[in-house]
């Protein structure tokens, strides 16, 4: 142990803790640690050495940090689809079928994205400014996933098809250039001939898969704080497939990524996921990020004239290796978008870390040029980020409303109607009477139907919606019509039943569909019995001013987190939290746990960030 161990460790904890305490959060932290890095050391200050246990870290926090990479691809985004069962289903599916899919739109992005890439190399050689056309498109086609992940995550955008579109090109920008870097690695050393033996490494990583591929099924009866088996198996096949992938020639970052692919494949919980992130984020990979920068003398560099010209052709270079993902991402996605989904996908620092490395080995890159491509990847990191934040604007597609289509109006489902928040669902009313629709149409979005019957509603789109509430007087025509709009395909459906006999023939068939059912009479009892135990409650329900929220914990930085210390918890007032069906009275030190139900009131304003940040996955 030395001083350099404990100027390291310090830094790893003190740069996230400042970026927040300087609302710094456009720099990655990646991107900060590496700054650092560069202050601390040669560059600068000079008062890190590098000595054997550094060394070691920091190559263990390169594996670990390709390891969680390859954990971060949602393989899910590769399987086709099962084949549309309801109506509703195969009529998205045939509205979908006339856009590009965002795995085809990725694919044709990112190959021009290559295209031009090798065209930049060529230039680069033609001009004497980097002659190895190979290794210099291997590095200008390289896209940070993990920081493209992350960006994606804090708008929102992974459960959406742009978002998931650019996260397809990002791992390609990952696989395709640590692949070939692979190649280029064997052929660069002169092991061409044995090429082949890293086929060994996806062999050992399927018999990998195969062996353990029910592992997690009975995770739960033999795990113990003192054994956590999960850990133990992560760890044995990274290190089973790194050893591989050193000892048939190939790069030890290309085990580590495939080992991450396999645990990632074995479907491990959420609690495995966040232990391996701890490991690798709490202090290996950021030791690698500062060491990073610590190896780097930018005085030394920038005494070349030759090497300033490099950093600033490169960093444009590495723009516009990505700018042809703009055509890509046209044929689906509106014009302002796609072209910051292109300088998003500029961003570039992982594999550029770990290609650079492995070209320092080979001798294949001199320090200057390292130097220049290293600096060139951290301003894309800065500035890509940062552009992206401000030019991205929500498309419409982005910006779905729930649809919520009601059949049966009167002064109830009328002044429901009108208390529902119109920046998120999109409300419409119908009724088949005719009284009715002369006397609300006033005050309502309101449709006359000429007929309740399903086949009907289905032509006239009725169906077609978020969420169906029949409020209709009859309960068995509210009967009929949500089975029938069930078997259709509408996610949810809400029906009023205020005549109990039908209610207790059907109940059985209601709740095995997924059919919420109510009645006046159990509201009216509800709400006596808040006016008695709670009034103030009651209040809240009642008043058109108030409004009780429902959001569901997805986010896994709250998991584990007690109540009093969510970043917005002066904002709002938790009721409830329901976890698995039971109501918990929540405390300040109420921990939460992923899937609960918070149900909460607050100001409607600060409502929409607080679901996108708790719900976010």
């Amino acid at each position: 142990m030395n001083l350099s161990l404990v100027i390291v460790t310090l830094a790893a904890f003190a740069t996230p803790m400042l970026l927040s305490r300087f609302k710094l959060s456009i720099i990655p932290t990646s991107v900060a640690e590496i700054i650092v890095g560069i202050i601390l050391g040669q560059s600068c200050l000079n008062i890190i050495h590098i000595n054997s246990l550094l060394s070691d870290s920091s190559t263990l926090g390169v594996i670990l940090l390709l390891f969680l990479s390859g954990m971060e691809i949602d393989f899910s985004l590769f399987q086709r689809n099962r084949e549309p069962r309801t109506p509703l289903e195969k009529k998205v599916a045939r509205q979908q079928s006339k856009q590009l899919s965002p795995v085809l739109t990725a694919i044709i992005a990112y190959a021009l994205c290559v295209v031009t890439s090798f065209a930049l190399a060529l230039i680069f050689k033609v001009t004497g400014l980097f002659n190895d056309i190979w290794l210099a498109t291997i590095l200008l086609a390289t896209i940070a996933l993990g920081l493209v992940i992350s960006l994606l995550k804090e708008n929102n955008l992974l459960s959406k098809p742009y978002g998931q579109t650019i996260l397809l090109i990002a791992v390609l920008g990952e696989v395709i250039p640590m692949l070939a870097l692979t190649v280029y690695a064997a052929l660069y050393a002169g092991k061409g001939s044995s090429l082949w033996l890293i086929s060994l490494l996806f062999i050992a990583g399927a018999i990998l898969f195969r062996r353990f591929k029910s592992f997690f099924t009975f995770f739960d009866r033999i795990n113990k704080p003192t054994t956590q088996v999960d850990m133990r198996l992560a760890f044995f096949v990274i290190v089973t497939l790194v050893v591989i992938a050193e000892a048939t020639g190939a790069e030890n970052i290309l085990g580590a990524f495939i080992a991450g692919i396999v645990v990632k494949l074995l479907e491990p919980k959420r609690e495995t996921l966040h232990k391996l992130d701890s490991i690798g984020y709490g202090f290996f990979i950021p030791v690698f990020f500062i060491l990073t920068g610590v190896k780097l003398n930018i005085p030394a560099l920038l005494t070349s004239p030759r090497v300033l010209i490099m950093i600033v052709v490169i960093f444009g270079a590495f723009l516009l290796a990505k700018l042809p993902v703009y055509l890509g991402l046209r044929l689906r996605f509106n014009q302002a978008n796609s072209l910051m989904g292109a300088i998003l996908s500029g961003t570039t620092i992982t594999l550029i870390l770990a290609a650079l490395e492995v070209a320092r080995e080979l001798h294949a890159i001199t320090t200057a040029q390292s130097g220049a491509f290293l600096l060139a990847a951290i301003l894309t990191c800065v500035i890509c980020p940062l552009l992206f934040n401000r030019g991205y604007h929500p498309a419409p597609e982005d910006n779905h409303k729930t649809t919520v289509h009601i059949i049966g109006v009167g002064l109830v489902t009328v002044a429901a109607s009108q208390q529902l928040e119109n920046d998120w669902y999109a409300i419409q009313l119908y009724t088949n009477i005719a009284r009715n629709y002369s006397t609300y149409n006033s005050e309502a979005n309101l449709t006359l139907l000429d007929s309740l019957e399903p086949k009907d509603l289905i032509s006239n789109q009725v169906f077609d919606t978020d969420v169906l509430v029949l409020c209709h007087g009859d309960s068995n025509v509210n009967y009929r019509l949500a089975v029938a709009a069930k078997k259709y395909g509408v996610k949810r459906v809400i029906t009023r039943f205020e005549n109990r006999d039908p209610l207790s023939t059907h109940e059985e068939t209601l709740q095995r569909l997924g059919i919420e059912f109510y009645s006046m009479f159990d509201f009216n009892v509800g709400g006596l019995r808040s006016l008695i135990t709670s009034p103030s409650t009651l209040k809240l329900i009642t008043s058109p001013d108030a409004r009780l929220y429902e959001v569901v914990v997805n986010n896994s930085i709250f998991d584990g987190m007690e109540i009093r210390y969510l970043p917005f918890i002066n904002d709002i007032t938790i009721s409830r939290i329901f976890r698995t069906k039971r109501a918990i009275a929540p405390h300040g030190n109420t921990r939460l746990q992923l899937g609960d139900h918070i149900i909460f009131s607050g100001n409607p304003a600060d409502v929409r960030g607080i679901k996108r940040l708790v719900e976010q996955d």
